[in-house]
């Protein structure tokens, strides 16, 4: 991980970025806090070649996206393109469409389509399929959790993982092992934090929360992860304020490693 390696969810900005100029102004905020990255999604219905456009005018990397998964069946070329005039490598998809989460089969399906679509990504255009869990990828069918039917069922070399670390937390698997299961396969991961407040467990910040995050960024690192990305998909104080405690806590690790 490095400071240029961190990006910013747009998903976390969701309700300032649906118009030009909320977006052009959260870029801003973000790059003035130190964010030289961010992930494309949740944002409003703006036409590409504007957030293109902004992204340069804030020197900002779009690192990653999210994309509905009609348009990567039904419109995966125009996809590319768009992929391609942000200079973003990496195509990915939030979550498997519900009718797929039903079953092992509905599973083994959807690792099979996505994967697919991975193979036409990169054959035909140099780009990356990469999947998001929640915490229902961990619930088992026929003994095995849907994220273990994804890892051995999808296409190693077509079908990349995005970890949320919160939602695999969530979902009672341990991050810095599934950060190794997917070696080699996960080149961006999702990071926030997890903590309990009357007795619920809810969204915290990076590092402001009970999960080790120290073990978890270097399980990353040493499984070649290329994109930190923060989000917060709740936020209980202004979400620029939380994703600037996210940020001076990770570069504050960074700071820590230098000196050791």
């Amino acid at each position: 991980m490095k400071r240029s390696t961190i990006a910013a969810q747009m998903y976390t900005f969701r309700e300032q970025a649906q118009t030009e100029e909320g977006l052009a102004s959260t870029f801003a905020k973000l790059k003035d806090m130190g964010y030289d990255a961010v992930q494309v999604s949740g944002i409003g219905p703006i036409d590409p070649r504007k957030v293109k456009e902004l992204a340069i005018r804030h020197d900002l990397t779009i690192c990653a996206t999210h994309i509905p998964y009609d348009r990567l069946t039904q419109e995966l070329d125009a996809v590319a393109e768009q992929h391609k005039l942000w200079e973003c490598s990496y195509v990915g998809l939030g979550m498997a469409p519900d009718p797929y989460r039903k079953s092992a089969e509905g599973w083994r399906t959807f690792a099979r389509e996505a994967s697919e679509i991975g193979r036409r990504l990169k054959q035909d255009h140099g780009l990356q399929f990469i999947y998001h869990n929640h915490h229902f990828e961990f619930e088992k069918f026929d003994g095995k959790t849907a994220m273990q039917i994804l890892l051995e069922e999808s296409d190693p070399k077509t079908f990349g993982f995005e970890l949320d670390m919160y939602w695999v937390q969530a979902g009672g698997g341990d991050p810095t092992d599934w950060a190794h299961q997917v070696e080699g396969r996960m080149q961006v991961v999702h990071l926030k934090d997890m903590e309990i407040v009357d007795g619920q467990a809810v969204f915290a910040e990076v590092g402001h929360g009970n999960m080790n995050y120290p073990a978890i960024i270097e399980a990353c690192r040493e499984t070649g992860v290329e994109w930190y990305v923060v989000e917060q998909d709740v936020c209980r104080r202004d979400p620029f304020e939380s994703a600037k405690m996210s940020l001076d806590y990770l570069h504050g690790l960074l700071q820590r490693e230098k000196t050791l």
